[in-house]
């Protein structure tokens, strides 16, 4: 379906109040097409209309009116590069924003992003939000084979009990 098509969607979903149903709408566009800072303002406005400043300043950061207070919020609530980076939901290189300002913001994140990870990254790769070094990333791996080593445990166990049920069943 064309954008167009989808836009004249949104604004009838938005006059019937259906503000979840036109949100969605507005992520899928924007996710086919994140080089159109239109689409992402229309997202923000919406977020505005369910009171989320974070997600309004998200979908506004690449904008040079952006709102300071919701750029704030922003900010906040994706604290690390690499999250801001994943956030932004860009593709490809800045050479394809359509302003200067959009362009410098993208370049200025990808640049905090490489500097956290200690390696170059470009956005058609966005890394995870751990940094290298930060020891999170080591102790999570350490939480998921403990607890895949426990499931594994737990499943033997109940393999032994129900065999010894059936060897006793049929003793």
């Amino acid at each position: 379906m064309p954008p167009r098509d989808t836009l004249a969607r949104v604004d009838a979903d938005l006059a019937a109040g259906r503000i979840p149903v036109a949100r969605q709408r507005l992520r899928g566009l924007v996710s086919s097409f994140p080089d159109d800072l239109t689409l992402r303002r229309r997202l923000a406005e919406v977020y505005r209309l369910y009171g989320e400043p974070a997600e309004a300043g998200r979908w506004m950061y690449l904008e040079q009116d952006r709102d300071a207070a919701e750029t704030a919020a922003f900010e906040v609530r994706y604290h690390t590069a690499p999250q801001r980076m994943r956030a932004l939901a860009w593709r490809g290189p800045e050479s394809l924003a359509r302003t200067t300002f959009a362009g410098e913001q993208l370049a200025a994140v990808r640049a905090a992003c490489s500097e956290a990870m200690g390696r170059p990254v470009d956005w058609d790769t966005v890394p995870s939000g751990e940094t290298a070094g930060s020891g999170k990333g080591a102790f999570a791996g350490f939480l998921a084979t403990a607890g895949c080593v426990v499931a594994v445990l737990a499943l033997l166990a109940f393999l032994a009990i129900w065999v010894n049920g059936l060897v006793a069943l049929f003793d």
